[in-house]
């Protein structure tokens, strides 16, 4: 059951840039931490970039410099701004959220996004 909503994906040429946005509607993100995972074809999903309701970030060595993870909690939306993309960033993003605290594993957060895919060409 999808419960988040990202948008903002697309096809962007290498060095360009993207913004996600991870919306909840109708529930809060009140000491939700949020993280963006990414699963490319073929590869495990993986945690890119979370964030603790009071703002602590973790960042993927893969992205860190590049990405930046962020939240307006008055408006329930996470982001990923991603700056720099290359070809190695193409994947499906989801956001997800928990309760609390980061976790690098997926299976740790309850609630899901439906996914936005992100393509990077070279």
């Amino acid at each position: 059951q999808v419960q988040l909503v990202e948008s903002g994906g697309g096809l962007v040429q290498a060095g360009g840039s993207l913004r996600l946005s991870c919306a909840a509607p109708g529930r809060t993100f009140s000491n939700y931490a949020m993280g963006w995972f990414r699963q490319a074809p073929g590869k495990e999903r993986e945690l890119v970039a979370a964030i603790t309701w009071g703002g602590s970030t973790f960042y993927a060595v893969s992205v860190k410099g590049r990405f930046t993870i962020s939240r307006d909690n008055a408006k329930n939306t996470g982001y990923l701004q991603m700056n720099s993309l290359s070809p190695e960033d193409t994947a499906v993003y989801y956001c997800a959220s928990r309760p609390i605290s980061i976790s690098y594993q997926a299976n740790d957060y309850g609630y899901w996004g439906q996914g936005t895919q992100v393509t990077v060409s070279s």
